[in-house]
């Protein structure tokens, strides 16, 4: 395993090194000490590197990732697992606002709580959070899945496209455009893989709710205009 100290060495050095790493390479287990809230920790990977962060990250970590897989062994800042294509993010604390904004492939898991905005314009991202997130998560979601542990805060899905929303508690509120939808046996079945893969297999798929979009949006009708 490949260890860097961002105490001694610079973020720069840092994902340069992880960007020159090839499919196949020998060097596929990296171990990143003292991030100490660093921002863009870990972006654009394109390999399938195994990397563990020891700590707290700041903005973007692990955005725009390709085939990685990351461990955040801490919280992490805005928009953590931005724009991913595929692989794997785990935070095992929090993390902030935007989390996996226009995600578009791969496995988002955030152990603890995410806030607002947490899925917003998701383009086929799945997202699993263990806790609780925020106002205005999945806003404007087109595809993917996004389960929730815990409770969903205010306007969720809003102006949602065809993403799929689970949430196992409350939700203060639902957003233009989103309803509650049947969980047909192909929820139960997509939803018990997503818990599998998240780790949380603990939780009973049974206990979740379904979201969606109503589809009255996807054109402009005058009776809606105030939705608008």
């Amino acid at each position: 395993m490949q260890t860097f100290d961002l105490a001694a060495e610079p973020l720069r050095d840092l994902n340069q090194n992880l960007h020159n790493q090839q499919p196949g390479t020998n060097d596929a287990g990296w171990e990143i000490l003292n991030p100490k809230g660093s921002h863009a920790v870990a972006v654009g990977v394109n390999a399938p590197l195994d990397i563990h962060v020891k700590g707290n990250v700041g903005y973007y970590c692990g955005g725009m990732n390709k085939h990685g897989a990351i461990t955040v062994h801490g919280s992490a800042g805005p928009g953590v697992g931005e724009n991913m294509m595929s692989g794997r993010i785990i935070v095992k604390g929090d993390a902030s606002q935007y989390a996996g904004a226009t995600g578009r492939g791969g496995l988002l898991v955030i152990e603890g709580n995410a806030s607002s905005r947490c899925g917003i314009s998701m383009k086929g991202i799945d997202i699993v959070v263990g806790g609780s997130i925020g106002h205005m998560s999945a806003f404007m979601a087109q595809s993917g899945n996004l389960v929730v542990l815990g409770d969903a805060g205010e306007a969720l899905g809003d102006s949602i496209y065809e993403a799929r929303l689970f949430v196992r508690g409350s939700v203060k509120s639902l957003g233009a455009d989103c309803i509650e939808k049947e969980m047909r046996a192909e929820h139960i079945e997509l939803l018990t893989r997503l818990l599998d893969e998240a780790g949380m297999s603990n939780a009973g798929p049974e206990e979740f709710k379904r979201y969606g979009s109503a589809r009255k949006l996807y054109n402009f009708d005058i009776d809606n205009a105030d939705a608008y």
